[in-house]
């Protein structure tokens, strides 16, 4: 028997020496398991202590049961602890004979609510440079991956990129010819065919009109007070837009922001509400500028331009080294009247140039920028 007793104890758990990091408040239960072989009279008394001082005999629950056969005995010795200030943290130690089992406590400090929100607060302010670079960077973004890798409308038999239908008034004309017709056939190299005559003069579309919305890859309405005030806007602007679409590919309507705000004709409504079938830009105070947001969009619902080596960038070839003198181009059904050629030395506009207005161009310039 005494030979039996004389066997050291086999600590289970902890397999080693522990070190745990625990928060002030929290709440731990220290467990020291051993095994022995020998008989009930040969079981161990554990004790503990902590930081070299012996704690109470009652500190602890212990538990004794046999093992797997009725020499082998283990015994578990739970020490509970409540850490509510920094005395609590320590080296605690169970002591069973010769055996010893070591816990060290070490104070973590708590995560506080700083850190969670510092991180919240740089999603966020990434979430907003995220917003405005797509805000900013949206359009250069489409127009780059539209010429990069859009569809090429080229030798498809057209004549012009656009047709562009305006309202004969002075305002009007002047923004087509000083600011359009300029900026997408010098700096874009679209070509364009302007018409002032109504696009929709009667019930049904006239055959010049098909004609020559045919011959021209995309339709572009300036929609002014003027042009709604027109008949047929008045009177069936909807039917007319039905009839737009199966004349062109998602016809480009542009208003001006002073009217826009002023305009209640319905044909404005009904616009917004088809959105996804028409394009419906607003010039504004800052489009004059070539880099605005206005060019931009413009140039996405027109078709894609051709790049030469280089660097130059124009519309379809074909549009380019096309002169307006196709027959079948043709804006009145006179042009077949058998009345005599109004140029008979050649195409108009190659004679001498007529004199300069005494206004000048400034006069001109400053006159429409007042418009604006």
């Amino acid at each position: 028997m005494a030979d039996l007793c004389s066997v050291p104890p086999e600590i289970l758990v902890p397999a080693a020496n522990e070190t745990l990091d625990l928060v002030l408040g929290s709440q731990v239960e220290l467990n020291c398991t051993v095994r022995w072989v020998g008989t009930e009279h040969c079981q161990p008394t554990p004790t503990w202590s902590k930081d070299g001082q012996w704690l109470g005999s009652g500190s602890s629950q212990d538990t004794v049961w046999s093992g797997q056969n009725s020499s082998e005995q283990l015994l578990a010795s739970v020490l509970q602890l409540n850490l509510t200030q920094d005395a609590n943290f320590g080296v605690f130690a169970c002591w069973i004979s010769n055996a010893t089992a070591t816990f060290t406590l070490r104070r973590a400090e708590a995560v506080g609510h700083v850190p969670a929100v510092l991180a919240a607060l740089l999603v966020l302010v990434l979430l907003v440079l995220l917003a405005v670079l797509y805000v900013r960077c949206r359009l250069n973004a489409l127009l780059w991956y539209r010429d990069r890798y859009g569809e090429l409308e080229i030798n498809d038999g057209k004549l012009y990129d656009a047709y562009v239908s305006h309202a004969n008034a002075p305002d009007d004309r002047k923004f087509i010819h000083f600011i359009v017709k300029p900026q997408l056939e010098n700096r874009h190299g679209y070509k364009l065919f302007l018409d002032e005559q109504n696009i929709l003069p009667n019930s049904e579309p006239s055959a010049d009109l098909i004609m020559n919305v045919s011959r021209c890859r995309r339709l572009i309405v300036v929609l002014s007070i003027a042009y709604l005030e027109q008949e047929w806007c008045n009177s069936s602007f909807r039917e007319g837009l039905w009839r737009l679409l199966e004349l062109s590919r998602k016809p480009i309507f542009i208003v001006f922001e002073s009217q826009y705000r002023e305009i209640t004709h319905p044909a404005i409504t009904l616009l917004k509400q088809h959105r996804s079938i028409v394009t419906l830009l607003v010039w504004r105070a800052g489009s004059m500028t070539p880099s605005s947001d206005f060019w931009k969009e413009l140039c996405l619902a027109l078709p894609r331009k051709v790049s030469f080596p280089g660097g130059r960038s124009v519309g379809d070839p074909q549009t380019q080294l096309q002169e307006d003198k196709d027959p079948m181009l043709i804006l009145h059904s006179s042009y077949l009247d058998s009345a005599g050629d109004l140029d008979p030395d050649g195409d108009l506009g190659t004679g001498p140039c007529p004199p300069a207005s005494p206004e000048g161009t400034d006069a001109r310039w400053t006159s429409f920028l007042g418009f604006a």
